[in-house]
């Protein structure tokens, strides 16, 4: 029972401090998002779910909420999905112009297939612009394995902005869901103009900014976290005092009566003020091989003992901590050293002949979970530091150039910038599989390690 307890309480704080960290990171997406003006469908704690507790913002129109599946969080940013249909506008304009349509009547009244109708209708759902409406009879439900067969036209003001386009949207004069809109200009227009509102409608910069949004999101937030700690709540520093923190059970010390918090006022005849004094003191009459005196202050009274220690004996004492609080100077120096260090231990892997000695070094969900349960059974401090490094680690390993990690995703703007022109999307399909390979692979190889590292 108590195994099983064990396992329970791992798993818990390992999903509590990723999910954590992951929900963080994507809200530096959903900012970053927002800021250049680009629609955001659903923010949430947890990976997507048919279950789930939420609400919509009045403000913007997205749904933020929590899902079951604790294993981390996402933001939906329309268009990020590089699929495109090549009857998207028609589509569009067809829906708005009725109010509501199903795929069949779609198909039928375009002249095209229902699969081309499904695809335009998953992508403008995508970017915000349509809305599904869900058939219980069919078995359609939000969250659900499958597409609706029916979609409609979103609340929309005069000048064509939805909810999701935040101040922008003159709510008091906007349509209802399913309500006729009639666009005041061409069909392809009307989809520019859509596509303007979405990730794939913005440029290099405001697009690499929102990639990397997130990764100086879990930095700032280590960051910040770690400050606090320094300069706040403090850290446990060794005191270079002669008073005792803690005697070792069985000891020498034990024996002739020394207890935490007692001074050693000298050993040996050599007066000590200092840690540093006892363990010279403690040496010399140690070398001396005889006997030798320890006077100690316990309750206001000094009292002595003469004690002898063999070769490979210790007299049992150890060093008192104290709470330091640094400077918010020092604390952002501390901090900054930490990401430094993270940086250039995830450079390692880029060299060959440290690649597998940093991999044997790193950790999975596994050891993450293991560490943050031992780290939540020493105190919530240690446990927050522990989130601060990790949320480094998350941050900078998310600039890899390999996809699906963000890092992976900006080398493809910064090719698409340079050439001046999309990849195909057939390219780009293939380096995400080949980097979900990659990825995989990689985790494996440090889960592999961390069972063994940790349960068997």
């Amino acid at each position: 029972m108590q195994a099983i307890v064990s396992v329970i309480t791992t798993v818990f704080w390992g999903l509590l401090l990723l999910s954590a960290l992951v929900f963080v990171h994507e809200g530096g997406h959903y900012l970053a998002a927002r800021a250049c003006g680009v629609r955001v469908t659903e923010y949430f704690l947890g990976l997507p779910c048919r279950w789930r507790a939420s609400f919509v913002s009045k403000r913007n129109g997205t749904r933020f909420g929590i899902t079951p599946l604790l294993l981390g969080g996402y933001a939906m940013i329309c268009g990020m999905d590089p699929t495109k249909s090549e009857h998207a506008a028609q589509v569009l304009g067809f829906v708005h112009r009725n109010g509501r349509a199903s795929v069949e009547d779609i198909a039928r009244e375009l002249a095209i297939t229902e699969d081309e109708a499904l695809e335009a209708c998953i992508q403008l759902m995508d970017w915000g612009s349509v809305a599904p409406v869900y058939d219980p009879e069919q078995g359609e439900c939000e969250g659900g394995s499958t597409y609706p067969s029916t979609y409609a036209s979103v609340p929309r003001d005069a000048a064509g902005n939805t909810v999701l386009d935040g101040r922008q949207f003159d709510r008091a004069h906007a349509t209802a869901e399913g309500e006729v809109w009639n666009p005041p200009c061409t069909d392809e227009e009307f989809l520019e103009r859509e596509r303007s509102h979405t990730y794939l409608g913005k440029g290099f910069w405001r697009r690499a900014s929102m990639l990397i949004a997130g990764i100086f999101v879990n930095l700032l937030f280590g960051f910040l976290l770690l400050m606090c700690i320094y300069s706040v709540v403090g850290i446990e520093v060794a005191q270079n005092t002669n008073v005792i923190g803690g005697i070792e059970a069985g000891s020498v010390a034990e024996e002739i009566g020394i207890e935490p918090g007692d001074a050693v006022r000298s050993i040996g005849g050599m007066e000590t003020e200092t840690w540093e004094d006892i363990i010279a003191a403690i040496s010399a009459a140690k070398g001396a091989d005889e006997p030798f005196e320890v006077a100690f202050e316990h309750d206001g009274t000094v009292q002595r003992a003469t004690v002898e220690l063999a070769p490979d004996e210790i007299l049992g004492v150890t060093v008192s901590y104290g709470i330091v609080r640094l400077s918010p100077v020092d604390s952002a120096r501390q901090a900054w050293w930490y990401i430094s260090e993270t940086a250039r231990g995830i450079a390692r892997l880029f060299n060959p002949q440290h690649t597998l000695e940093m991999l044997d070094s790193s950790t999975s969900v596994v050891g993450i979970s293991v560490m943050s349960a031992q780290a939540a059974a020493e105190g919530p401090t240690t446990f927050l530091a522990l989130a601060a490094l990790i949320s480094f680690s998350l941050g900078l390993m998310n600039l890899l150039p390999i996809p699906p990690l963000d890092g992976g995703k900006l080398v493809i703007e910064v090719i698409q910038a340079v050439t001046r022109r999309e990849l195909p999307l057939k390219v780009q399909t293939i380096v995400s599989y080949v980097g979900v390979a990659l990825f995989l692979a990689l985790f494996v190889y440090v889960l592999r390690n961390d069972i063994l590292r940790f349960i068997i």
